[in-house]
């Protein structure tokens, strides 16, 4: 069954939203969508300086697969610097249909 990702976020003290959108862009095509089973992922922010990625995986099999891949992937890892650790929250949902 299909996957709904949902990671919301705020950034780090140190970041801020320009070096955040191209990180997120970079991390979108040169990680995310070479990622098997993602069939969606979009960003989106909030006027309080929360951040929303929304993914759709094809199973939580790729999730994980993909959330373990991202732990040494160089891109990654540059988008995750610029995140307040603390403020992170991942949940997904297994779609009915």
């Amino acid at each position: 069954m299909a996957v709904l990702e949902i990671c919301t976020f705020a950034l780090a003290a140190s970041a801020d939203d320009a070096v955040m959108r191209a990180a997120d862009a970079r991390m979108q095509t040169d990680f995310a969508y070479q990622q098997r089973g993602l069939a969606r992922r979009t960003t989106a922010h909030d006027d309080n300086g929360r951040w929303c990625v929304v993914t759709l995986w094809s199973s939580y099999d790729d999730a994980t697969a993909a959330e373990t891949a991202a732990r040494t992937a160089e891109v990654a890892q540059a988008f995750w610097s610029l995140v307040d650790a603390d403020s992170i929250s991942v949940e997904r949902y297994t779609l009915l249909d």
